[in-house]
């Protein structure tokens, strides 16, 4: 089965409010046809309210929606049902009085190749055989496959998901989302997820738009996004860091592990955001293990240094333990660093 023409999504200055509270402020993003794009951020900052207007479940107060050529709201209006656009909800919202089959076919329009239409959606779906049983028979990952299937039967140019595996074990979620990612890549289509998960948004979205309070506070990929973040939130919500507190001066700030190089722009007293890979350690210092993580590939140690906690990544065949004397450096060649507020 083969999607219609992957058709790109404009929003422009979108304002919307649920009676008196504000919930957007002049959103805009722009996603390419074929285009993954990942909106992450906290649980109420407008992601899910973005997605239900793109899918004109709701009316923006103001603001502009163009889906392909077509102005969808703004100016003018257009229904859901007329905007070639598939949506996955996070409770994948299944009829359950209807066998899959029904399930899948409820969105395509009648025609003489409906059956072939859901079989196919099925069939890629890795669903085959299974077009009579009732959604309440199902696996928690069959369910989300049926969900899936139903959204891309009608060939829509733009699929919206939002948290589509929140409700899936964590092996199984990491399992459905790289098949989800891999089956929308080879069919080209748009498609717009909501997470709250930064490893999620990471391996899904080609570029990920970070919103905050009803705002997009930067849109890019995931490396550029976790690399050089537009502010000190934002780095802090792509992943792990430490902040040492250092005071910069012609490109370097001296901090309490030393002299860092940091953009010359920055002068007087900085917030150090270090990732935990761009720290190592030594053994035997002023500085202590307090707890160790391992997770196989590689292990996450804390380390208390005077006042201040660093998280250091450190390889799995790592040996230090709780109590652990130990010297911090940093073996990057500039460290990110933002000025005190």
């Amino acid at each position: 089965m083969k999607s219609s023409a992957a058709r790109g999504v404009i929003v422009e200055d979108l304002e919307h409010s649920y009676g008196d509270e504000p919930v957007l402020h002049g959103v805009s993003l722009d996603v390419s046809p074929g285009e993954s794009i990942a909106l992450l951020g906290p649980s109420g900052c407008g992601k899910t309210t973005l997605l239900r207007l793109i899918a004109g479940l709701e009316r923006p107060s103001s603001g502009s929606i163009t889906i392909g050529e077509d102005l969808v709201a703004g100016e003018t209006w257009v229904p859901p049902d007329r905007r070639r656009v598939g949506m996955v909800f996070q409770d994948w919202a299944l009829f359950p009085h209807l066998s899959v089959a029904k399930n899948v076919a409820y969105g395509i329009s009648k025609s003489t190749s409906k059956d072939t239409e859901v079989s196919a959606a099925l069939e890629m779906m890795n669903l085959a055989g299974l077009e009579d049983r009732m959604p309440a028979t199902l696996s928690g990952g069959q369910q989300q496959r049926v969900a899936l299937a139903r959204a891309l039967a009608p060939r829509p140019g733009v699929l919206l998901l939002d948290e589509p595996f929140s409700n899936l074990d964590t092996s199984l979620r990491i399992e459905v989302r790289t098949e989800v990612r891999e089956l929308l890549a080879d069919l080209g289509i748009t498609s717009i997820f909501v997470t709250h998960d930064q490893d999620e948004a990471f391996i899904v979205g080609d570029r990920v738009a970070v919103m905050r309070e009803g705002h997009i506070v930067q849109t890019a990929t995931p490396y550029d996004l976790y690399h050089n973040p537009v502010d000190r939130w934002t780095a802090e919500f792509v992943g792990t860091v430490s902040s040492l507190s250092a005071t910069a001066q012609s490109g370097t700030a001296q901090s309490p592990i030393g002299s860092l190089a940091v953009s010359p722009k920055l002068q007087g007293p900085v917030d150090l955001i270090l990732r935990p890979e761009q720290l190592a350690l030594e053994a035997g210092g002023d500085a202590e293990v307090l707890l160790v993580e391992y997770y196989g590939h590689d292990t996450l140690v804390f380390v208390e240094s005077g006042d201040d906690q660093l998280r250091v990544r450190c390889g799995p065949t790592t040996n230090y333990s709780r109590g652990d004397r130990v010297t911090v450096r940093f073996v990057d060649t500039v460290a990110l660093a933002f000025a005190k507020e």
